[in-house]
């Protein structure tokens, strides 16, 4: 079966920024119900940690894979650029968002820009595992953007700081 109807009906929209009450073991909990033992085992495979790593045949898989490497590449020539005192630009976003705030600003913008990459795929999905996979990059994209905390963060800070100096 290549459409799950019921399970994505069921799956709550998901908004950049904004917790849900759907968690990556959950999802995957729920899936485990609905998706067929092949597709659930690409499921559980996908990982923002080894994405890149994943050797995959499924198109939308591949597809994002290839936006998040050309994403990485590019912020890293603009990097090695900076260094070097030269000039680059990023071919998929503005130098803007790697320039202007602080670090984590910036991560939340490179965020944003694979929430917005994933958004305009899921319009080519409906109720197949290509919007489930969608759908689970959007979670743990979520699950990351919940796990900064600026206070535990200037606090590890002031740690490092202080060790330093």
């Amino acid at each position: 079966m290549d459409k799950y109807y019921y399970f994505v009906s069921q799956l709550p929209t998901l908004v950049f920024g904004k917790e849900t009450d759907m968690s990556i073991t959950k999802f995957l909990d729920e899936a485990q119900k609905w998706v067929s033992e092949k597709d659930l085992t690409s499921l559980s495979r996908i990982s923002k940690a080894n994405l890149s790593d994943s050797k995959t045949k499924d198109h939308v898989l591949k597809q994002y894979n290839d936006f998040e490497s050309q994403m990485r590449s590019d912020i890293g020539l603009w990097r090695d650029a900076q260094r070097r005192d030269l000039d680059f630009k990023p071919t998929g976003f503005p130098v803007s968002m790697l320039k202007d705030g602080d670090p984590l600003e910036i991560e939340i913008r490179l965020m944003e820009k694979q929430w917005t990459f994933i958004d305009e795929m899921e319009r080519e999905h409906h109720f197949d595992i290509g919007f489930l996979i969608l759908y689970f990059l959007k979670l743990q994209l979520l699950s990351r953007y919940f796990a900064f905390n600026k206070e535990a963060g200037m606090e590890k800070f002031q740690k490092l700081y202080s060790v330093t100096i």
